[in-house]
């Protein structure tokens, strides 16, 4: 055969995508397969044997609709796209997650599904259990807390909570992380599964866990009804409170549903009942419901009969898995804390060691301190010693420094004394000079005065001669300097003796007083250069006074 020959042989395939909660996949299916063969490929690809609470959903005009396992993908009313989008959900819910979800992966798919629509408050949840709900996720997801790793802030990036708790209380997103992690914290040693499974034991117990509404109406006009469809029966809800059931059938209370076109009908097992008749907006939503009731049905006849031989296997090899696992956390829980238990003495050990290394290093640093403390002092001590050589050398210097500043003080006393009697002695010369200068000056102007008279006198005697000679001798007015002086004597002889006489006395005076007034000046000048003198000596004294008290 012919390689064409093969190709030509090989079936056609469309494409599929099936979304799950946390993952995609692709799968290439033939032409003609059937729901069932397309959902056992997606089961067989996850590992899941607990197919009957799934299914494979889909949308098509807005409206979320179940694959029909029993006929062909290709023949059903799904969207025409390449490839086909199907999501794998959970489709029916247990009564019971503890007794019913056996397999790891089923308990996973369902805690994810029923996280999702609680964060998308398609199930309500108050705020505190909300909190709850988050810190077992939060344990499923991170494992145990640690404050060394978990930092503040290791929540920024996950989503928890609702939008509704978020806006119903203002707290900051730091405030939400800190009241999470508070419970987060008492979970230690609760493994993934265990805190998946908390979180699905508190979330079935509330009003809208694993309900699906539909929109009815009692009469074929109004919709002012909801009709809620979950494990354990039917529920009827006014429009807007889907908390508590107007009214509930039980499954087993329930002996038959049927529908035709838009009309759904429930008959009670109770024959003497009110049949309850309701109307929806569409023939699809009522073949949805008979759907949903059906499998529902199903289910919960399956949980009161004896389980099959398939599950019972499944409960026992669930069963001694989670021992297993039990066994296997515990040995997990004991090495963990045997190995925190070496960590800590390891830990102290090296505290310890650290220890001991700084003491040493102190001690170490303390006896450098000490060699060099040794060393200082004595250093100290000989600079100490030169020091004292130095001080005694400095007293003894110090001591013939006070005796010569004494013998210095004594002469500058005897010199001050001698100075002050110099000037004592000075000042009475001065003052005497000055009465002498008065004396001599008075004198002066008397001998002036006289000798001025004296010279009138004779330029007088002069002329009476003159005058007389010319009268009686007129032959000796030729000689007019031999003309007597004297005016009050007649006599010429005497006369003129009288008149040479006086006039020796007056050139003679005149010599005197011209004498003593240079002999007054130069001593005038010697008086002053002595004054100067002993200004000059009585300055230095001073200094040298000030010096000698400084130095002391």
């Amino acid at each position: 055969m012919s390689i064409r020959g093969l190709k030509k042989k090989q079936p056609k395939t469309f494409k599929v995508k099936i979304i799950t909660v946390d993952a995609e996949m692709e799968f290439s299916c033939e032409m003609k397969w059937k729901g069932k063969d397309l959902f056992d490929l997606v089961c067989r690809a996850l590992g899941l044997r607990e197919t009957w609470f799934f299914g494979l959903q889909y949308t098509i005009k807005g409206m979320c609709t179940w694959l029909k396992m029993d006929k062909k993908v290709l023949d059903q009313e799904i969207p025409k796209e390449d490839p086909i989008s199907f999501h794998f959900l959970a489709k029916f819910y247990p009564e019971k997650v503890e007794e019913e979800l056996l397999q790891e992966i089923t308990q996973h798919l369902f805690f994810l599904q029923v996280k999702k629509q609680i964060l998308d408050e398609e199930i309500y949840c108050s705020p505190e259990a909300t909190v709850l709900l988050a810190s077992y996720a939060v344990q499923a997801k991170y494992g145990d807390y640690d404050p060394n790793f978990h930092e503040p802030g290791f929540l920024a990036h996950d989503e928890l909570l609702p939008k509704r708790v978020l806006r119903q209380y203002q707290l900051t997103a730091e405030m939400w992380e800190e009241k999470i992690t508070a419970w987060y914290a008492e979970h230690r040693g609760i493994a993934r599964d265990e805190a998946e499974m908390n979180y699905l034991k508190i979330a079935q117990d509330l009003e809208m866990y694993g309900v699906n509404y539909f929109p009815i109406a009692q009469n074929i006009n109004h919709t002012d009804l909801l009709l809620g469809v979950d494990a354990k029966g039917i529920h009827i809800y006014s429009i807007n409170n889907r908390f508590s059931p107007n009214k509930s059938f039980e499954w087993s209370a329930i002996r038959n549903i049927s529908y035709s076109e838009k009309e759904l009908t429930i008959k009670p097992l109770d024959k003497k009942a009110e049949v309850f008749k309701f109307f929806s907006s569409q023939l699809k939503v009522n073949k949805l419901i008979f759907q949903l009731c059906i499998g529902n049905h199903d289910l919960f006849m399956r949980r009161r009969k004896v389980d099959s031989i398939e599950i019972q296997q499944m409960k026992a090899q669930a069963k001694e898995e989670k021992a297993r696992k039990k066994m296997e956390n515990q040995r997990l829980a004991r090495e963990k804390q045997l190995r925190e238990e070496a960590e800590r003495a390891k830990e102290e050990l090296e505290r310890r060691l650290f220890q001991l290394e700084d003491e040493a290093r102190q001690a170490n640093e303390a006896l450098l301190r000490s060699q060099e403390a040794a060393e200082l002092l004595a250093e100290k001590a000989q600079i100490a010693e030169e020091e004292a050589k130095l001080l005694a050398q400095n007293a003894a210097e110090a001591e013939q420094e006070r005796q010569r500043l004494e013998i210095t003080a004594l002469k500058t006393k005897e010199e001050k004394r001698l100075m002050e009697q110099k000037m004592r002695e000075a000042e009475l010369i001065a003052v005497k000079l000055v009465k002498e200068s008065d004396r001599r000056a008075k004198e002066a102007e008397h001998l002036k005065q006289d000798l001025h008279e004296a010279r009138e006198a004779e330029r007088k005697a002069k002329q009476k001669l003159l005058d007389i000679t010319r009268l009686n001798y007129p032959h000796m007015a030729k000689y007019p300097q031999y003309s007597p002086t004297d005016t009050r004597d007649a006599n010429f002889d005497k006369g003129s003796i009288k008149l040479d006489l006086k006039d020796i006395d007056l050139k003679r005076l005149s010599f005197e007083i011209e004498r003593e007034r240079l002999d007054y000046l130069e001593k005038s000048r010697k008086f002053e250069d002595r004054l100067k003198e002993l200004k000059s000596e009585i300055h230095a004294l001073k200094l040298e006074e000030k010096q000698s008290g400084l130095y002391s």
